[in-house]
Formats: C-alpha cells, structure tokens, sequence
C-alpha cells in the first residue's frame, strides 16, 4: 500500500501538529507496513522538504503546491483541484491520502484520511487565528466526499460528530506517540536558565488558549516568601500582549522569567531541573507538553479541559480551566510534598510510557486499509 501523507507541518517550528507528523513518519518509515510519499502544502517549502524527512520516507516528486491558493479553491470547490494534478505521474499507485493538519487534498482515484487536533476554530473563535476558523468548513467538504476523519481523542471525536455533523462511523480514534528524552537533560543548566533551584516550568506558544496570565497570576500567590522561580518556554503568539501584561502587574515578576523558544537540549535541561510542570490551557486537543513532561519524569498540574483529562489520567494533578486559586493550591502542594511529587512522577512515567510511536503507526495503517478498503 503506498500512502501520501502531508509533511509541511515538518517545514515550520515545533508545534503539537509537528510532533505528531515527525513521529507518525517516523514510526512508519522505521517499520515499512506501507510505502510513504511525503507532500508539502507551500509553494516554497517543497524544495526543502527532503531534508527534513526521516528514513524510510521518500519526497514526492511533482509540482509546488501553494496552500493559500489551493485551500481556497476547495473551499469553493471541494474537489478541485486534485492533489493528482501536482504529483508527478498523475499520484498514479497512491492508495490513501493522509492531511495531518485539518486539510487533504481530494484524490480522484485514492481514499482520504484527515487529522483534526481539536475545534478551537468552533469552540473558542475568539482565540483563534483568521487562518484556522477556515479548518472546520474544510473538514466538512473533506467529509461530505468521502474522507475519515482521525482524532487523537475521544473527546476530540464526539465533538467532531456533534459540531461538524460527521457520520461517528467515519472518525476514528488513534492516540498520539510521545518522545521521551533520548539523553537526559542536565538537571543543573535548567536551574542555572531559570536562576532557580525550584521552578514551575511552562511550554508551549503564548497563545490565550493557554492561558498563560492565569499561570502568572496563580505563581503570584504562591511564590510570596519562598524561592521558586517561573520560566516560560516556548515561542511568542498572538497571546503575548496579554502575557507580559500580567507579567508587569505581577508582585513576584522577578521570579518569572520568559526565554521565548528553545532547542530541544535546552527544553530537556529545562524538564531536567523543574520541579513541576503547568498546563493551564482553557482547551487542549493532546496535550504534549504535560505528556512528555511525564516521560521525562516531571510531576506535572493541568486543567481538566478538552482532552486532558483522557489523556493524562491519575498521573496529573487536574483543576478547572480558569480557577486560579485551584492552580496555585495544586502547584503549592506539588512543590511543598515530597511524597506527593515523586507519586504523580511514578505515575507519570507509567502513563507517559503507554503513548508509543510504534503502536500509533501500527494503528494508523489500520485505519489506512480500513480507508482503502472502502473506497
């Protein structure tokens, strides 16, 4: 079976949609149950996409494909044009065609599987970009043709049914993989980029799904009279603004330090020293960060929001999105008790462990066949 799946998420910075096409192709370049031709949604990128593509994964060869123009033309054409048109030879032999970042491209002669990470596009518009409140009529035109919808959670699932009307018998559930570190951090440099010995550790984008200003205003109550620092890790969003507001207003903001994005040495240091990690997103499709906070054996305190709660189980310390108080009391406890902190750790690497790379390509083929299989 030869599958084309949808690289251009490799081509930008390290995102959740990033982890998740890295570790998929991986995974299925490392086990050849199927043959995998690699596509790039950019008219630029393309020409770097084989760089950035592991073993086992080849590069398709065709024309440059220009995402602005091409995700417009579907939306007013649903068909048209085929992803046929741009691949050399037609996309002649390809069996299932793979979007892995809410929009694939129709095939005339080949079944058609998209990734949907979450509905923030539906459920929090407020919070999103121009470019992803157009996911959700994609995925509509998707599904009205045909394609299988892929989720990473349950929860994810039922809303995918419930708010873009596809058929539940279309939407499959495949976990996510997770990376643990390879080499372990180096628990000393963590501390020395934090000026900390204990630190709350947050990663990810500022963005207001994640509600970054909660963090800083529950780290604000706890950190009076103590030494424990904030570091912020992750590259700036459109919820910066709203960040470094309550950063200015916050009476420990010398405690906090914001270092923007880092390389994945400098993120394992930093996962080394924390002492916890905080997710306090109002909404999450996975939620990697807390997860592979856990693999790196790291106890960790999130929201119990959209998918977290699947996901992280027992092994998380879980409050309600927006309760600030809960956040500080569940970061205090984790930080105060010993005992308590290596329990959720134990758990966590246990939970952490369960999420492999290998199962999730072995079930993504499934899905392949199922696909191919009914076209």
């Amino acid at each position: 079976m030869r599958v084309a799946i949808d690289a251009t998420p490799l081509l930008g910075s390290r995102t959740g949609v990033a982890t998740f096409t890295g570790g998929l192709l991986r995974a299925l370049g490392a086990s050849r149950a199927v043959e995998v031709d690699a596509f790039a949604l950019s008219l630029r990128g393309h020409r770097g996409l084989a760089r950035v593509l592991p073993d086992g994964v080849r590069a398709a060869a065709g024309l440059p494909m220009p995402a602005g123009a091409l995700t417009r033309a579907w939306r007013r054409s649903p068909a048209w044009p085929p992803l046929d048109a741009f691949l050399a030879g037609g996309g002649d032999g390809i069996d299932v065609v793979h979007g892995t970042n809410y929009v694939v491209p129709p095939a005339r002669h080949a079944a058609e599987v998209v990734t949907v990470y979450d509905l923030t596009s539906l459920r929090f518009p407020e919070l999103c970009t121009r470019a992803s409140l157009r996911y959700p009529d994609l995925v509509r035109r998707a599904a009205a043709r045909g394609a299988w919808v892929h989720v990473l959670a349950s929860v994810i699932g039922d809303e995918v049914v419930a708010l873009l009307g596809v058929d539940r018998d279309r939407v499959r559930v495949v976990p996510s993989g997770v990376d643990a570190p390879t080499i372990p951090g180096d628990a000393s440099e963590g501390q020395r980029i934090a000026g900390r010995e204990r630190y709350v550790l947050f990663l990810g984008t500022a963005e207001p799904r994640k509600r970054l200003p909660d963090l800083v205003r529950a780290f604000d109550q706890l950190a009076d009279g103590t030494d424990v620092g904030l570091v912020i890790a992750g590259p700036d969003g459109w919820g910066t603004d709203e960040l470094v507001a309550a950063m200015d207003r916050a009476r420990n903001g010398r405690a906090i330090r914001r270092i923007g994005w880092v390389d994945d040495a400098t993120r394992d240091d930093l996962l080394a020293g924390a002492s916890v990690v905080a997710a306090p997103s109002v909404y999450e499709g996975f939620g990697y960060p807390p997860l592979e906070a856990m693999a790196a054996g790291v106890a960790v305190v999130a929201t119990a929001a959209g998918s977290l709660p699947e996901v992280l189980g027992d092994a998380a310390d879980l409050v309600p999105p927006g309760d600030v108080d809960a956040l500080a009391a569940a970061l205090a406890r984790v930080l105060d008790d010993a005992a308590h902190r290596a329990e959720l750790i134990a758990r966590g690497r246990a939970r952490a462990a369960s999420f492999s790379w290998e199962q999730c390509a072995k079930a993504m083929v499934a899905l392949y066949e199922e696909a191919d299989a009914a076209r």
